[in-house]
């Protein structure tokens, strides 16, 4: 079930009654399929993680997701494709997603130093308040998807990236 209005984007929790009937009654329920709970799960974790880093509470659900888009738009079209498609098939499937919402691969990489990205997460954010600014953003949403990228990758995410990007990302 997706929860908010257009451009709120929080797909979160599937409604109603499942194919698990040890999971009636509870309100959310599983999907019946394993590969669909797995990354809901997977990204409600990674939602929250950016909540608790930010400091938001549940309620601004909406808010981390939109972060999480913003920050995965920002790092995706500073990317080569063949970089791109490493680092998406390392997300979560509902994750990887949201990753390539809206990507053009015949304009990237697109060139972006610090405040270029930073920029361009801030245009794709919904407006919100975060101690330490979108660099802080930056640094919570960059922490919750290294749950899911090995080192390897990651790395080769920062080779990618100019030196003064590569250094905001852990």
């Amino acid at each position: 079930m997706r929860r908010g209005g257009p451009g709120e984007g929080a797909v979160i929790a599937v409604w109603g009654r499942g194919r698990n009937p040890k999971k009636r009654g509870t309100g959310m329920t599983q999907t019946g399929y394993s590969s669909f709970d797995t990354t809901l799960h997977k990204t409600n974790r990674m939602l929250r993680q950016i909540e608790e880093s930010c400091g938001w509470p549940k309620e601004r659900r909406n808010q981390s997701y939109g972060a999480l888009r913003a920050v995965l738009h920002a790092v995706r079209d500073r990317l080569t494709v063949d970089e791109t498609a490493h680092f998406a098939a390392q997300l979560p499937l509902l994750v990887r997603g949201l990753y390539y919402d809206g990507w053009h691969p015949s304009g990237v990489p697109m060139k972006m130093h610090r405040e270029d990205f930073l920029d361009h997460i801030r245009r794709e954010m919904p407006p919100c308040e975060v101690e330490g600014g979108t660099e802080k953003l930056v640094s919570s949403v960059t922490q919750a998807l290294r749950l899911y990228v090995t080192d390897g990758e990651w790395q080769g995410i920062k080779a990618e990236l100019p030196k003064d990007l590569a250094e905001m990302l852990p």
